[in-house]
């Protein structure tokens, strides 16, 4: 059966309806007592206008007694007026002077307190020499102030110096500028570079380059260097070409400049020497370390695909700047 809820409703909107009463109550509170707040301010305002007037008034009266003229009468009131605005100017001037006075105080007191609070690291000798000087010069001179000196007795080395930091920063920098244009200098200087082209047999050629330059660099100049002898270079490209030296494939991106600040080495020979002695392979004892090294090799990469099973192509493989070669791997 269905239930009756009439009365549970009523209750509700009740409620609801006293709630919404008390908060239109509570804002018209709110809005009374601003505009009494309003009233206020503004009855201060005139306060303090009329008390000026009042003043005046009474000043009037009391000097007026007995019958005057209107002119007379007017003569008087602008003059009362004229007093006592400069009796109020006289009084906001004391104000202000009174105020700067305590700015001037407050200010005495922290550099006092500053200066003691300097004279826990500083030589305190220093400052009483500064204050004798300071009495036997003339007063018209105008005084320069000393600078306070370090006490050395006091170890100031864990505080944060900023002239200390700023010439350390600049000595860094100037070191840096000047590494920097070293190292500027290597790579613009030029080298002779003696390279084989390989097709199974060696084929000489040498081409100057400078440090700086990078392999891809070399192989597009070597590549120009040799398409007029060979056919099968005519429609290569610099891309299609491998440079190996002492038995590792060199990547395009690498310099030569890298390999010659670094000393690197190769599997048979270092990295870092361009020209050419004796092969290492010829020599009565390979496994000692010499600045001897043979020509890089030059060679197409479908040549090196077909070939790689078959020495000497059997031996290279890619250059890996973390592995380190101590000794040359020749038997």
């Amino acid at each position: 059966m269905a239930q009756y809820k009439g009365a549970a409703s009523e209750g509700g909107r009740a409620m609801q309806l006293m709630k919404k009463r008390e908060k239109q109550r509570e804002h018209m509170e709110q809005l009374k007592q601003k505009i009494a707040e309003e009233n206020m301010v503004k009855s201060n305002i005139d306060k303090k206008f009329s008390a000026h007037y009042d003043a005046v008034e009474a000043e009037l009266k009391s000097s007026t007694v007995g019958l005057v003229t209107l002119n007379d009468m007017k003569a008087k009131q602008e003059a009362l007026v004229k007093e006592r605005e400069k009796q109020l100017a006289k009084k906001e001037q004391s104000k202000e002077l009174q105020l700067k006075l305590e700015k001037q105080k407050e200010k005495k007191r922290k550099e006092e307190q500053k200066r003691k609070i300097a004279s826990l690291s500083f030589n305190p000798d220093g400052e009483e020499e500064e204050g004798e000087e300071e009495d036997d010069r003339d007063d018209d001179v105008p005084i320069k102030k000393k600078k306070l000196g370090k006490n050395p007795d006091v170890d100031t080395s864990f505080l944060p110096d900023r002239d200390r930091e700023e010439e350390e920063n600049r000595l860094r920098e100037e070191l840096r500028q000047e590494w920097e244009r070293k190292q500027e200098h290597i790579k613009n200087e030029e080298i002779e570079i003696t390279f084989s082209y390989w097709d199974g047999s060696g084929h000489r050629r040498t081409v100057k380059m400078k440090k700086g330059n990078t392999i891809q660099q070399f192989l597009q100049k070597a590549l120009e260097i040799l398409r007029k002898d060979f056919s099968e270079l005519r429609s290569a490209g610099v891309e299609q070409l491998m440079y190996i030296k002492e038995d590792l494939i060199i990547p395009h991106h690498h310099s030569f400049y890298d390999f010659i600040v670094t000393k690197a080495r190769g599997k048979s020979g270092p990295l870092f020497n361009f020209d050419v002695h004796e092969d290492v392979r010829l020599l009565s004892d390979a496994t000692v370390e010499k600045d001897e090294s043979h020509a890089g090799k030059v060679v197409l990469r479908n040549w090196y695909e077909k070939n790689k099973h078959i020495f000497p192509a059997s031996r290279w493989e890619p250059y890996d700047p973390e592995k380190k070669w101590d000794k040359y791997t020749i038997r």
